[in-house]
């Protein structure tokens, strides 16, 4: 049965430890670099239908979000590994938040990368959508100049995202009530397999974010996806640099 957006504003629920418990081992190495986080409020209502029956649509003071993430994985790889066998991969993401038997993650609408060669098993480990699309990251010193193209999207029409940006104040860590902290501190994520669901974690310190302004010069990502696309500016925040460990996805029993 599918319910509307289930509120959550109670961070204690939520694993934010910077190393918290795997429920399976974490294999991957990757450091964050340059990203930015755009965030849309949106009506959970028009949102609902998008997101797999198995999992709750997570809302916060009565809206739904969904995201745009550019950045770049540096040094991804399997942990214990050289740096010769790792390679940067650059990415787009659209998400949105969600809950499964209590526990909130992540759902993602599409992950874009820029290696065909890492994209399909990417996906299969997985069960993300992950597409290969042609993406270009510069940083003048200045701004972050990013952009990414996927000539075939699930709507028919190109997946495009154009963007610059830069941090424009101090790094701190957002306190466990605030909107920053709700939208980034998510450990989790979901992805659909068959009537199941798969689940795979991340291990991370806190996000050490900074304001940002940013330019969205386009941005087709949302009707890319099928999705509705929300209005106004988003709400946004900048990382430099954060590495992350990442476990092994497993689906989920039926029941824990």
């Amino acid at each position: 049965m599918r319910n509307d957006g289930r509120e959550r504003t109670d961070p204690a629920r939520w694993p934010v430890a910077g190393v918290s418990s795997p429920r399976a081992p974490y294999v991957a190495a990757m450091t964050w670099r340059k990203g930015l986080f755009a965030h849309w409020p949106i009506d959970p209502e028009v949102l609902r239908p998008h997101v797999p029956d198995q999992l709750e649509l997570e809302t916060r003071d009565g809206r739904a979000w969904l995201s745009v993430l550019p950045f770049v994985l540096a040094d991804a790889g399997l942990r214990g590994t050289p740096s010769i066998a790792r390679l940067d991969i650059t990415e787009l993401n659209v998400r949105t938040y969600v809950e499964h038997r209590g526990d909130p993650a992540l759902y993602f609408f599409s992950v874009d990368v820029d290696n065909p060669a890492v994209g399909e098993p990417i996906g299969r480990a997985t069960r993300l959508p992950v597409y290969t699309a042609r993406m270009s990251l510069e940083d003048d010193g200045d701004r972050i100049e990013f952009s990414s193209e996927r000539r075939r999207s699930r709507a028919g029409d190109p997946a495009r995202f154009v963007a610059s940006y830069r941090p424009t104040g101090d790094v701190s860590v957002p306190e466990t009530d605030s909107l920053a902290y709700w939208l980034t501190e998510r450990r989790r994520f979901y992805a659909p397999s068959g009537d199941g669901v798969m689940g795979g974690e991340i291990a991370h310190d806190p996000w050490p974010l900074q304001p940002a302004e940013a330019t969205i010069r386009e941005n087709t990502m949302f009707a890319a996806n099928g999705l509705p696309s929300p209005t106004g500016d988003p709400v946004v925040h900048y990382c430099d640099r954060l590495p992350i460990r990442g476990s092994i996805p497993r689906r989920l029993p039926d029941r824990e």
